[in-house]
């Protein structure tokens, strides 16, 4: 029997590449503020939750989900002031409180982002301390949308907003001591709704205390330097302000200014948008900087800014593995990826090694942050079988000691995760995860969970999951590999997964996919395919080109239609690593080669697909995911259900209540399962 979809009008919409006319009959799904698409919504999720009410799994799921989520989990702690911060989810709060206390005391609430919506979709997404401590400003985001509005409080009454500044977006939030702070901001657009538009002039603003947004200072961007993506930030010792300005996601330029001279200028240490830098500390008139600037694996230089054309000296080479650099209790401390796993390095200024710090476990590491007189560095451990855990490093004595354990019902004895390598189809090598319970063995028929990214040198390691784990709990295997696209090995695997290099990304999923079938993990029929934003392109490329390698597919908030993805928000600045159809003919090509929604074939057997999206999503806006899924739904041959899942005031992920977190994932994994079993 025919799955019966809610019915989706075509139109004669189309745009015309190089001589060729490209139809586009779901063009006026992108319409954001259309009653008519506003209805259409409703009804698709008024089919899917309908489905989903028929699945027996999926109560068990969200009821287990809910119980792992119902732990305390904290944060790593920051000094600030006389104060020391950090952030605790007592369980199923749906946003993090931020709590501080002084000298051992009891912990205070000083924020609790709870308060700040009665539905919990308005998160805290950002915050900036004065350097004495004494103010904060922190943004704010209603429905996860990526325009943030800023409050400005002092710490010793942080319940009342002394200031507010407004249309803010992908921006850091630094003080010049006590005066005020830079902040980075679009103007909103003048045509199309603030989550759709296109958006292009970036600035780089400067807020006085007790002023008015009105009078407030451009600094760098705008109509002056036109860039896509401009951020500033102080240094701990208040004396500079370095600003990356890029017209991508990779790639930018580099500015520096002495704030301890009055109106000094800027002055640009790198140019150009193909390569990476980043200031991570400063010692007088030294800069210690991280760059891929002829080393591609990444390296610490050091910059003397009284002559800085031709200062740089290596203070970290470049080796092997992948590099990146934090600082805290007056040293480096430098983490690599040795096949996507951490190590961790301590480092004097000089670039001489202290110490290899000794982690609790092969995973990944985080943090290795705080002040230059801190005497204890804080940071994360975790992997794919060990919970989030907070760890102090004595940066004297070298020795590690669990801060704050993790306190979810997990037995990790009962798990293995192993490491294994496949060969995709250039005959590449490739690492991989997988995890199961002990007692899952290759038998040929195991439910599968395959994730993947593959994309903007995203860096994907080993993280405790909790969906992860109420799928092993099935009995599923859950299989992570670090496909081309990411940076776990530099820039060069980057670069290997961009522009006409894209289908090595998908070639490699692919390889990954017959590798867990080949050696008796799985098979087809049992194989779910996973994966959000890019990772959500990589879904939809991967189901249209193999749809009989898989029994399910989740893709998610997905980038879908990659002839018209740069015309959205910041969609243009995804071009370093997707090119753009009217780059040239032979990028159009390209692209309309392997572009989710253009590939679409009708007569095909599909598997089991559940698209899932927001309507607040401001940054890939849920018009590909519309568009996508209701070509499925008119192409689909087959038996198995093609839905589409939308979140209401929700956007890209970050700032979900945990409820909403739970019941999509909860949905999502349970939809996998039941169709999996049924195949």
């Amino acid at each position: 029997m025919r799955n019966e979809y809610p019915i989706t009008k075509k139109c004669d919409a189309s745009d015309v590449f190089f001589g060729e006319v490209i139809a586009d009959p779901y063009r006026w799904l992108e319409d954001d503020t259309s009653p008519e698409v506003a209805s259409w919504v409703k009804a698709q999720n008024q089919a899917t939750f309908s489905h989903l009410d028929s699945i027996s799994l999926r109560q068990i799921i969200r009821d287990r989900m809910a119980q792992l989520w119902n732990h305390a989990r904290y944060g790593a702690p920051f000094r600030r002031g006389e104060w020391t911060y950090f952030f605790l989810n007592s369980g199923l709060q749906s946003q993090a409180v931020l709590y501080r206390e002084k000298d051992g005391g009891e912990p205070e609430v000083f924020l609790d982002p709870n308060t700040f919506s009665s539905d919990g979709t308005t998160s805290l997404s950002g915050i900036g301390f004065s350097p004495d401590g004494s103010f904060a400003c922190y943004s704010v985001s209603e429905g996860g949308a990526d325009w943030q509005t800023v409050r400005v409080i002092a710490c010793d009454a942080p319940e009342e907003v002394l200031e507010t500044v407004s249309d803010v977006k992908f921006s850091a939030l630094s003080w010049r001591g006590s005066e005020g702070f830079y902040y980075s901001s679009y103007r909103k657009p003048e045509f199309g709704t603030v989550l759709s538009a296109k958006t292009t002039e970036h600035r780089l603003m400067f807020h006085r205390l007790g002023s008015h947004q009105d009078s407030d200072v451009l600094v760098f961007g705008g109509s002056e330097t036109p860039r896509r993506y401009v951020n500033g930030e102080v240094t701990e010792d208040g004396r500079w302000l370095w600003i990356t300005a890029s017209v991508s996601t990779t790639g930018d330029e580099l500015y520096v200014r002495d704030l301890s001279t009055a109106d000094s200028s800027l002055v640009q240490l790198a140019s150009g948008f193909e390569r990476e830098y980043r200031v991570v500390d400063s010692l007088g008139d030294n800069l210690f900087v991280e760059t891929n600037l002829d080393a591609p694996n990444n390296r610490l230089v050091l910059v003397d800014m009284s002559s800085p054309s031709s200062s740089w000296k290596d203070v970290i080479p470049e080796r092997g593995e992948v590099l990146s650099v934090t600082h805290g209790g007056g040293y480096l401390f430098a983490t690599y990826l040795q096949d996507a796993l951490s190590v961790v390095e301590q480092v004097d200024h000089s670039g001489n090694v202290v110490r290899v710090v000794e982690l609790p476990g092969t995973g990944t590491s985080q943090v290795f942050t705080g002040l230059r007189d801190d005497t204890d560095v804080y940071y994360s451990f975790t992997s794919y079988t060990h919970p989030r855990e907070i760890w102090a490093l004595d940066v004297v004595s070298g020795e590690s000691s669990r801060f704050r354990a993790s306190g979810v019902e997990f037995d990790p004895s009962m798990y293995v995760s192993d490491q294994v390598f496949f060969q995709s189809a250039d005959g590449t090598t490739v690492p991989m995860m997988i995890t199961r319970r002990k007692d899952v063995v290759p038998a040929g028929n195991n439910p599968c969970l395959l994730y993947g990214y593959g994309g903007f040198n995203a860096k994907i390691t080993p993280a405790f999951s909790v969906s992860a784990v109420a799928w092993m709990e099935q009995g599923g295997v859950y299989a992570v590999p670090n496909i081309r696209g990411g940076g776990e090995y530099g820039e060069a695997w980057h670069l290997a997964g961009t522009k006409t290099s894209k289908q090595n990304v998908f070639n490699d999923f692919i390889a990954a996919a017959e590798y867990l079938c080949t050696s008796g993990w799985t098979n087809p029929s049992r194989l779910t395919v996973s994966g959000g934003s890019n990772g959500g392109l990589l879904v939809g490329a991967v189901i249209t080109q193999r749809p009989k390698l898989f029994g399910a597919a989740l893709p998610a908030v997905g980038v879908l239609d990659m002839l018209r993805y740069h015309r959205f928000t910041a969609g243009a600045g995804w071009a370093y690593d997707y090119g753009t159809a009217e780059d040239s003919e032979e990028m159009f090509r390209y692209l309309l080669g392997y572009s989710p929604l253009h590939n679409v074939k009708h007569g095909t057997s599909y598997p089991a697909v559940m698209v899932t999206t927001g309507d607040h999503d401001d940054r890939v806006v849920p018009a590909h995911s519309f568009k996508f899924a209701a070509a499925l739904q008119a192409a689909q041959e087959g038996q198995a259900p093609v839905l589409i899942r939308v979140d209401v005031n929700a956007g890209h992920g970050a700032g979900k209540p945990m409820g909403m977190l739970i019941d999509c994932e909860a949905d999502r994994l349970s939809f996998a399962l039941h169709h999996l079993r049924q195949l």
